[in-house]
């Protein structure tokens, strides 16, 4: 699929996520992704000034300077809180900036862009091309986050990164909590794009059951895509033959 798609096979890899916790368990995963092999840090914040800084805080402490730290709030800041945040972590190592404000907030985005040193993302703020043609002509953000659950695909997904290469936004290419069948397309649409310069591709690690045969190979340090027609990924039938089956009408 990546050659299909006018890219070539190269290498990348993810970073994994902690969800909001307390501070010391959160510092605890950090440790353990550490030594698994991960080479970014993803940590969800969101809640008040003094908790989110305390999480990064303790994380930072945890697993001392060096590996990136990427930090997603979901929304949930006001631009003043966002701000505020984002003054006290400034030193903390941190990639990038997630979704800080509420997706239809625009005018809050820029404002929470120019007034910090950490690079802004886009997420909820970003379905389709035309969201990211409004986003980069307001100069709300430093990064596009695509999405094929919500860009209509890859179809949309490559609209988006054309429009990030057009204007010089690098893009990520994240994911819903889906299966390594999502994610084999998603990984893909990295490989096929220089523009892609992050992958958020890690929502099957919690999942007891993988149904999926074939497709991407997603390690601590690596993804592997395979070399065979199209993204590789398909259906386990006995996962499917043990599934309730819906019929519509």
């Amino acid at each position: 699929l990546y050659e299909f798609l006018g890219g070539t096979k190269r290498a990348f890899w993810t970073d994994n996520t902690i969800g909001i916790d307390d501070p010391d368990i959160m510092a605890s995963k950090a440790v353990s992704f550490l030594e698994s092999g991960f080479q970014a840090i993803k940590v969800k914040l969101g809640t008040t000034l003094d908790e989110d800084v305390g999480r990064v805080r303790a994380i930072r402490n945890a697993i001392g300077p060096g590996i990136p730290l990427r930090i997603d709030a979901n929304q949930g800041w006001s631009p003043a809180v966002a701000k505020a945040v984002l003054e006290a972590i400034a030193s903390d190592g941190i990639e990038y900036c997630e979704q800080p404000v509420k997706f239809w907030d625009y005018d809050g985005m820029r404002d929470v862009r120019k007034s910090t040193s950490i690079p802004i993302m886009a997420d909820e703020s970003l379905f389709d091309v035309h969201d990211a043609e409004r986003l980069a002509a307001g100069e709300c953000c430093d990064y596009f986050n695509i999405k094929l659950a919500k860009s209509s695909g890859i179809l949309g997904g490559l609209k988006i990164a054309e429009l990030g290469e057009e204007k010089g936004i690098p893009c990520m290419v994240g994911s819903m909590s889906e299966t390594r069948l999502g994610l084999s397309a998603a990984a893909h649409l990295v490989s096929a794009r220089p523009i892609i310069h992050f992958a958020d591709l890690d929502t099957h690690f919690d999942h007891q059951i993988d149904p999926i045969i074939g497709g991407v190979e997603i390690k601590p340090e690596s993804v592997v895509l395979p070399d065979v027609p199209g993204h590789g990924a398909d259906l386990d039938p006995e996962f499917l033959a043990s599934s309730e089956p819906v019929r519509i009408q």
